[in-house]
């Protein structure tokens, strides 16, 4: 398994021209062929296309049920120290905001749970494709095989204590205030056009006069939170994201609004993810 992906590593990095999405594939098919053979075979994994630093990880890891089981963010194979990777402002929030995460360069691995470095292995030495351009042989493979039983094994508490929860409910809002909703009305504001925005002008005419961009950002995230949390008490079975909408009271008409958007519209794929990861809590 770890001898045909360094393979395929090697292949894309000898091209002379590939990028840090350019190996994202080769991981994908490398984890799910680990779940496959590991019995875990409704395993889903999703990436994101990497526009900017701000947002969320490259790949989301599903188990088949609806379940978040965690997170992975890649660097460029040849991202020498990821010790360096860890202590930056994009890992720190990443580190802070969810609890099951992978950072890689796809020679080394390093897990966190709750922000707390709990395993890492290299499975090969990056000079070797990089200098001497040939195909490494495999290193600490059941150390890796380790790492990532531990990663998939993971999963949400069932029950939270009122504390607990409103903890994880608030690192999950801020992380939308802060990396999802300022950064896509900026990009809206700049096209002159987008969901986002016409909910800060409806907010601003309609709400609150004088809205400033970072107090709606704060407020609309709050709100999402919020209305997940309202959907949540009146939901008697399962709970998600798409099925939100359909447990907002009618009488509150601007959260219905909201969630007609956020449980039934073309999400960006960046508020998709950590919306999903705030219902997740909650489910």
């Amino acid at each position: 398994m770890l001898k045909s992906y360094l393979k395929k590593i090697f292949e894309i990095a000898d091209q002379g021209d590939a990028r840090e999405e350019s190996y994202y594939a080769t991981l994908e098919r490398l984890l799910n062929e680990w779940a496959d053979s590991s019995g875990k075979k409704n395993i889903h994994i999703t990436t994101l296309p990497k526009q900017t630093e701000a947002g969320n990880p490259d790949f989301r890891v599903w188990d088949g049920k609806q379940h978040v089981v965690g997170y992975i963010e890649a660097k460029a194979p040849t991202t020498e120290d990821l010790r360096s990777v860890e202590g930056s402002e994009q890992l720190k929030r990443y580190r802070y905001t969810f609890p099951n995460l992978i950072l890689t360069n796809f020679f080394e691995f390093r897990l966190y749970r709750n922000g707390d470095l709990v395993e890492k292995v290299s499975i090969a030495r990056p000079f070797i494709v990089h200098k001497l351009k040939t195909i490494p042989p495999v290193e600490k493979e059941p150390d890796f095989l380790k790492l990532l039983e531990t990663f998939f094994s993971f999963s949400l508490p069932k029950v939270y204590s009122a504390k607990s929860l409103a903890i994880e409910l608030a690192k999950r809002t801020r992380f939308l205030k802060d990396e999802i909703v300022t950064h896509e009305l900026k990009q809206e504001e700049a096209a002159g056009k987008g969901v986002i925005l016409g909910f800060y002008e409806a907010f601003s005419r309609f709400l609150i006069s004088g809205l400033s961009k970072e107090d709606f950002a704060d407020l609309y995230s709050q709100t999402i939170t919020y209305g997940l949390f309202a959907a949540r008490t009146r939901s008697e079975n399962s709970f998600n994201r798409k099925l939100a909408y359909a447990n907002i009271p009618r009488t509150i008409g601007i959260l219905r609004d909201v969630f007609q958007f956020i449980s039934l519209g073309d999400l960006p794929p960046q508020m998709e993810w950590i919306i999903d990861d705030i219902a997740e809590v909650l489910a």
